[in-house]
């Protein structure tokens, strides 16, 4: 159409607004997903006709999944038009085509094929996906001792799109009826199936089985997944910044957060991306309402200009009101809504929870007798109308599946305990007073008792416990989103500023001032007074010249290391983007004749050396002026004059040099022998901190003789170079080893301890914040723990608090107990008693400021 109208790529980029990078690559076939109102502004500069937008809609449909939309129908999605077939006639999805769950034919006309290694790594994700939400359902006990109902009906029409919309039917014809559908959990993926838009709202309050209903529904729809299908993936959708990031990128990232061998490059891209642009994923988008609420309606237009399936879940008060922000709901979509329990649903769940042995009292009654017969006395005042209203507190409280399983941990599983206690009107006046009640119980109750594994679990105290848990739940807040990822990549970053940057400035002199005193003791080359004021002087030098390094790096919005998806290899890559023979991704994982190319080496290696060599050079000042400082010692007095300004000035640039060009070339150089993890990696939180650990340990073992080498040598290379130009310059070979031993250990140490994800785990997690006794010393094992207890939840590569509802209150508890906690301490600073009056003593005043 292009060239039929005499237009370049440049010239149409102009008529239409749309990049010309965007038109090179909807031409090639290597576009993702494009959206509509991009191909409206393609079509009116080219001035497309009717014929027209029919072919290229029928040739999106059969190469890339995309809806078929009629005549002047490609503009904003989800408008009175709809999206059907070209010809007018019929829905856009014909009985014979795939389901919107399924792609179209791979062999497209358009020439967008769907590799072998794409379709490969699909199932391989899907395999990963299904194992670990099995997994996921039997540490939540769902079926123990069967699955709570969970219920759904259709919900406010002015939630959903037009029904015409979903059905997506051509103009004229006749919307059908929307019918009173409703159904169970089971039901979820078979209804979401015959949608014909492929795009779904789930909406219900706090607690009442959207996660589970999520996992569900991954289950079902993987049961029946076909070569073809998409796979669905679960992201919990409250981290996106619509503002910064779009959709496809965002997604992206998350899969190779949680599959890192998805890191791997194919046809330019990761494998991860190539996932998303082949639309081979089904986004399960898990908790809207956990975004920030200024970003709701931005990320529902976003999610209007993502065209592919997906279900979304939410509260349906924060979807309402994104809904009135944005002007329209999200398009294409069908919205359902999750009933609350009945009393019949409680009362036939908690009593088969008891425990045979402790679930009678005396009169061989069972333990929750006594609140059945009073929850179905009271049954008949508003109970089951979903609105709230209920003439008994516990009947409202237990309404839905995530209160009613805090109520079983508390009383069915606590030998002793009675749930009568909660009929308690003086105690227990309204569902708040339940609810807060069972969330605070929650956490000792699982503390109280072993885990059921084969292995015994750890005894941790359950007040330390529920005060380490509030420690991390506070810190999950933040003034403009609160987050639901705890990596543990990210809790050393929990400590304010100051102490981030401290921790790197005491790391890197510890690490410098051994290795200076190691490596001299060693060797012999000074006296030994003399190395060790070396070192004294060597290590703060190194500790202020990195702290300095990164507190720029927080300066400019860094100072965040992920894990590395990478593994070191002995074969590098080839010249050509290829790679030696790799026993993990072989040809026979590929398919023939598709080859995964490589990042181009010679980018990667500049990246590397600008990125290294600016903080090398901090590192080579802070050397030349350590070492000035101990020859001048040594020589008895500090002398500051002319000459020896000059000197330690050209010693500065020098040593600078050699420090920057030596560990850029290393730290490039390493790159040809990285290699992403193979698909065995499974990026549960405790396999990835043991993989990152391995990789940091073999970065290590490399590190430090090429380090010591490249600075040794380089070292006599520079200076043979500056040599006259710079002065009368030395670098004897015997003082190059010494230096480029001492640079290549500590530095080593230092970049492993300071700049990796492992290293500040170990230095912050394991040691500063275990020392301060904000975290227990194991805390690897007390997040495993946690989630064995059922407290918190995996979801790939991070945990998460078991429900949203049970983080805030963590965080509540342990921000009222600092609050007491300083103000018992203010109290014994200032000497007085509570009813001292402030003025009775001047130091008072002073403490208080």
């Amino acid at each position: 159409m292009r060239q039929r109208s005499g237009l370049t790529q440049e010239q149409l980029a102009a008529e239409s607004g749309v990049s010309e990078s965007t038109i090179r690559r909807l031409e090639s076939g290597r576009a993702p997903n494009p959206t509509l109102l991009s191909l409206e502004k393609l079509q009116e500069a080219l001035a497309a006709g009717p014929e027209d937008r029919r072919e290229l809609a029928e040739l999106l449909a059969s190469g890339r999944g995309v809806q078929a939309f009629p005549d002047g129908a490609a503009g904003e999605p989800g408008g009175a038009d709809g999206a059907g077939r070209a010809d007018g006639a019929g829905r856009a999805d014909e009985p014979g085509e795939p389901h919107p769950g399924r792609l179209r034919s791979p062999a497209a006309p358009s020439g967008v094929l769907v590799r072998d290694e794409v379709l490969s790594a699909a199932r391989d994700v899907a395999l990963e996906i299904r194992r670990r939400w099995r997994l996921e359902e039997e540490r939540r006990r769902v079926h123990d001792p069967f699955p709570l109902p969970v219920r759904w009906r259709r919900t406010d029409p002015a939630l959903s799109d037009h029904e015409a919309n979903v059905e997506r039917l051509p103009p004229g014809a006749a919307a059908p009826d929307p019918a009173d559908l409703g159904g169970d959990l089971p039901t979820v993926a078979d209804f979401y199936r015959r949608r014909h838009s492929g795009r779904l709202v789930v909406l219900g309050r706090a607690g009442s089985g959207k996660s589970v209903l999520t996992i569900r529904f991954v289950q079902d729809f993987l049961e029946t997944r076909t070569a073809l299908d998409r796979v669905p993936v679960i992201f919990s959708i409250g981290s996106w910044d619509p503002t910064a990031r779009t959709l496809r990128a965002w997604m992206t990232e998350r899969l190779v957060r949680d599959h890192p061998h998805l890191a791997v490059r194919v046809a330019g891209t990761s494998l991860a991306g190539a996932l998303i642009e082949a639309d081979l994923v089904l986004p399960v988008l898990d908790g809207f309402d956990e975004m920030a609420e200024g970003l709701r309606g931005r990320a529902l237009e976003r999610l209007n200009e993502f065209s592919s399936p997906l279900l979304l879940t939410s509260r349906r008060e924060e979807f309402a009101e994104a809904v009135d922000a944005a002007g329209t709901p999200l398009v294409w979509a069908t919205v359902i809504e999750l009933a609350d329990l009945t009393v019949d649903d409680v009362a036939a769940y908690l009593p088969r929870t008891a425990r045979r042995n402790g679930g009678q009292d005396g009169h061989g009654r069972g333990v929750w007798d006594a609140v059945t017969e009073r929850l179905r006395e009271r049954s008949e005042v508003g109970e089951g109308n979903g609105d709230g209203d209920s003439a008994e507190p516990l009947t409202g409280a237990l309404r839905t599946p995530l209160m009613t399983t805090l109520a079983r941990t508390l009383y069915s599983e606590r030998t002793g305990a009675d749930p009568a206690e909660l009929l308690d009107a003086e105690t227990f006046p309204d569902e708040s007073s339940i609810e807060e009640h069972l969330l605070a119980g929650f956490v000792p109750a699982v503390y109280r008792r072993r885990t059921p594994e084969p292995e015994p679990a750890r005894d941790w105290d359950p007040d330390r416990a529920e005060q380490w848990l509030g420690y991390l739940a506070h810190h999950l807040a933040h003034p403009d989103r609160e987050r639901q990822d705890l990596a543990w990549w990210e809790i050393g970053d929990f400590l304010p500023r100051r102490q981030r940057v401290w921790s790197v400035a005491l790391t890197a002199t510890l690490c410098a001032a051994l290795s200076t005193w190691v490596i001299g003791l060693l060797i012999g080359r000074l006296p030994a007074w003399r190395t060790l004021v070396e070192g004294a002087l060597m290590g703060p030098a190194a500790g202020l010249a990195f702290a300095a390094v990164y507190g720029v790096m927080i300066a400019r919005g860094g100072g965040t290391f992920e894990p590395t998806h990478v593994r070191l290899r002995l074969r590098p890559r080839l010249p050509g983007g290829g790679r030696g023979p790799d026993p993990a991704r072989g040809a026979a994982a590929r398919g023939p004749g598709v080859r995964a190319p490589a990042r181009a080496p010679l980018r990667l290696f500049t990246a590397r050396f600008g990125a290294v060599m600016a903080g090398g050079f901090v590192m080579g000042v802070g050397c030349a002026c350590a070492l000035a400082v101990e020859r001048e010692l040594a020589y008895g007095a500090v002398v500051l004059n002319l000459a020896v300004l000059e000197g330690v000035a050209v010693n500065m640039l020098v040593f600078g040099l050699i420090f920057g060009a030596g560990t850029g070339l290393v730290f490039g150089l390493l790159a040809a022998f990285e290699a992403p993890l193979d698909v065995a990696s499974a990026a549960d939180p405790i396999s990835l901190l043991a993989a990152n650990r391995a990789t940091v340990r073999r970065q290590l073992v490399a590190l430090v003789p090429l380090l010591a080498l490249s600075v040794a040598f380089g070292g006599g290379l520079i200076v043979a170079l500056l040599d006259g130009f710079l002065g009368d310059l030395n670098w004897e070979a015997w003082d190059g080893l010494y230096v480029g031993a001492v640079v290549g250990l500590g530095g080593g140490l230092s970049y492993a301890l300071s700049f990796t994800a492992w290293g500040r785990w170990v230095v912050r997690a394991r040691l500063w914040l275990p020392t301060t006794g904000k975290l227990p010393w194991d805390t690897a094992a007390f997040l495993d723990d946690a989630y064995r207890r059922g407290v918190l939840r995996q979801a790939g590569a991070v945990y998460q608090f078991r429900h949203v509802r049970l983080q805030h209150h963590l965080g509540r508890t342990y921000r009222r107990r600092q609050a007491q906690r300083s103000q018992r301490w203010a109290s014994v600073g200032t000497g007085r008693g509570p009813t001292e009056s402030p003025r009775s003593s001047p130091s008072s005043r002073r403490t208080g400021r």
